[in-house]
């Protein structure tokens, strides 16, 4: 028959089958989620005695596996008490990378501690766990490292384990966030409209946005030390955990320098969310002083934007490279020139 259909009550002439064989069990239950161990891990930390299947060799040859339970290509495994799998003996002169894995073995019907031999070399490389519906199935538990001659076996853990569940919420994403589990992904669904939506993380630190999912977000600089200028304009977006990407655009429409306030050395810009200020951030702007513009400016200037160390992480503030002599270094910006106009991009550490 074509389509074949289960598990359902009872056969029927459209393909539907009551009876499950465990190949196809096998085939229906692993897609329900991955290998892994039955313990969520929601800790800021662990030792290794806090966790199910830790090992260590004994006897110099063998390792000995802890209790523990886990899902394994689409099977529960369960190891009530403490068993040993012995490590084949390598009188090569390279050494070996093997495998302790759980494996299905359908031709067994059962699920079992084994392990997998590598190959001796002078770069060795651990053997890949086979994953085949109807074959055998293997989970590593560790990486086994083998010396030439027999001179010693260590293991390095392997181990995938199982997380929290995501969740998605409407809003109040953050306090949701809060009363879940450490390690839980969040995703703001934003079905009220007002935002946009994004993907967090509720980690060891606490909550943080790991990447926007909509639409590039907007927003309105602020100008600081200068009259407003007509035209403010700036897009953003998370692209990584609090890392924010962004460019802003300014425009004196006006006839009229925009100039400092009196007292003032410089004029900067407020960014999207405030910047991680721990050590200071550097960003780069271009300024286009047009034909008809100042003749107090060049018509293209390089300028830098410096978000400074410490509190004041909130504005980007303008410097350019000297008028006079590049000996003099960097000077702060005077003016933004009539009907000129900045654009500043880049990429920075949110707070």
């Amino acid at each position: 028959m074509a389509e074949i259909s289960y598990p359902f009550n009872a056969d029927n002439a459209d393909g539907g089958r009551a009876i499950v064989s465990q190949t196809q069990w096998q085939s229906m239950a692993h897609m329900w989620g991955g290998d892994r161990i039955d313990y969520t891990l929601t800790a800021a930390s662990y030792d290794g005695s806090d966790l199910p299947f830790g090992g260590r060799v004994v006897n110099g040859r063998s390792v000995e596996v802890r209790p523990g339970k886990a899902w394994v290509g689409g099977f529960y495994y369960q190891l009530t008490s403490t068993k040993s799998v012995t490590i084949d003996a390598n009188p090569d002169s390279k050494a070996r990378k093997d495998l302790v894995v759980i494996q299905a073995d359908m031709s067994q019907s059962s699920v079992n501690l084994a392990v997998v031999k590598g190959t001796a070399g002078s770069t060795p490389l651990p053997p890949q766990p086979r994953r085949v519906n109807g074959g055998l199935w293997q989970m590593p538990l560790f990486e086994v490292d083998v010396a030439a001659r027999d001179a010693s076996v260590t293991i390095s853990s392997r181990m995938s384990f199982n997380m929290p569940q995501t969740i998605a919420t409407a809003w109040n994403t953050q306090s949701t966030a809060a009363l879940m589990p450490r390690g839980t992904m969040v995703y703001d669904l934003d079905v009220n409209g007002t935002g946009s939506q994004y993907e967090a993380f509720n980690s060891r630190n606490g909550y943080v946005v790991t990447r926007d999912l909509g639409p590039t977000r907007t927003y309105t600089p602020s100008v600081a030390n200068i009259n407003q200028p007509a035209v403010r304009q700036g897009r953003w977006r998370y692209i990584a955990p609090k890392t924010v990407w962004f460019t802003s655009y300014l425009q004196n429409t006006s006839g009229s320098d925009l100039k400092l306030h009196q007292g003032q050395w410089t004029f900067g810009f407020t960014l999207p969310v405030p910047a991680n200020g721990r050590i200071g951030q550097v960003l780069t702007a271009h300024m286009y002083n047009n034909n008809s513009g100042s003749p107090a400016m060049p018509n293209f200037v390089h300028l830098t934007a410096k978000i400074n160390r410490g509190s004041d992480s909130s504005t980007a503030w303008f410097y350019q490279q000297s008028k006079f002599s590049p000996g003099d270094g960097m000077d702060g910006v005077a003016l933004l020139p009539r009907r000129g106009d900045i654009t500043i991009s880049g990429v920075y550490e949110a707070a």
